[in-house]
């Protein structure tokens, strides 16, 4: 570990839980917490499936449960069951809720300001930028990582997203039925691994391996828009380097289309060299590889 990365990291946060004033049970000056506040927020006019307020959250079961009977008591929400689904929870935000959402809104905005104005031009500019990159950062470090067959439904999202872009991206268009089906035979266990990322418990990236004895294949590797700029192409590269490896592969290869230049940009920084074709995919007009070294983790 990085200690002090560390110190100066844990720095950062007293500095600004202070500064925001989440040291009290009075968030905002009004008489709850910051978790019944951020969940009233989240809520909001449109209202939100339990499951995903959690998810937003980063909550257990248990927590949400209390905070939303917390606001139930206080009657600005109810907790009702979704007609189309019984096992789906939806949180709606009561008339009074909606004033308190309003004025949470306000009283945000005020103290935002007071991050500010205090502040010369030059300061905020400064502040404003650093606070934009620093958001970023931190978006991109709660981006989880988990293998999952790709007959879950975050997959078969990930993987129908992919294929309509590439299918407005590409001269011929691309043909997704089959393309599903191949994912669905090549990229689950044993025949190989299918990774997805997910932003606050939503699919925003995947990637998968066909695991071929002579070397691993990559395979729809996508990034959602929302998600783009964070890096997460080059983590979810890594992660499927880091799975072939382990695999006990010398080497790994992708084949891609000339018209995703962002990809092409990406694989040869990170060190793959265009070869001689090597499948009959009909979409690429490039094929690359890359060795793989097998780190020795003994001391």
């Amino acid at each position: 570990m990085d200690e002090a990365a560390i110190a100066l990291t844990r720095t950062f946060n007293r500095t600004a839980a202070e500064r925001i004033g989440v040291l009290t049970d009075q968030f905002l000056g009004r008489e709850r917490p910051l978790g019944e506040a951020r969940a009233l927020w989240e809520i909001g006019p449109a209202g939100l499936e339990v499951r995903a307020l959690r998810a937003r959250l980063g909550m257990d079961s248990g927590y949400a449960s209390r905070v939303l009977r917390a606001l139930e008591r206080q009657r600005l929400v109810t907790v009702t069951t979704s007609p189309d689904d019984g096992r789906v929870r939806c949180a709606r935000l009561t008339k009074a809720g909606l004033a308190e959402y309003a004025e949470i809104n306000r009283r945000s905005d005020a103290v935002a300001w007071s991050f500010l104005e205090p502040l010369n031009d030059n300061q905020r500019t400064r502040l404003v930028a650093a606070m934009t990159e620093v958001e970023q950062l931190l978006r991109a470090s709660m981006i989880v990582l988990a293998i999952e067959d790709p007959a879950t439904e975050d997959a078969q999202r990930c993987l129908t997203r992919y294929f309509t872009e590439l299918n407005t991206r590409f001269e011929t268009g691309f043909e997704a039925e089959s393309a599903l089906a191949a994912a669905l035979r090549d990229l689950a266990a044993p025949a190989g691994m299918f990774v997805i990322a997910r932003l606050r418990g939503e699919p925003v990236g995947c990637g998968g391996l066909i695991l071929y004895p002579d070397a691993p294949l990559i395979k729809r590797m996508w990034v959602a828009p929302e998600a783009r700029g964070l890096g997460l192409g080059r983590r979810l590269l890594g992660e499927l380097e880091r799975l072939a490896r382990e695999t006990g592969a010398g080497s790994i290869r992708l084949d891609t289309n000339r018209v995703l230049n962002e990809a092409l940009r990406l694989y040869r920084s990170a060190g793959y060299r265009e070869v001689a074709r090597f499948s009959d995919e009909p979409y690429a007009h490039h094929w690359f590889e890359k060795p793989l070294q097998v780190r020795d983790n003994r001391v």
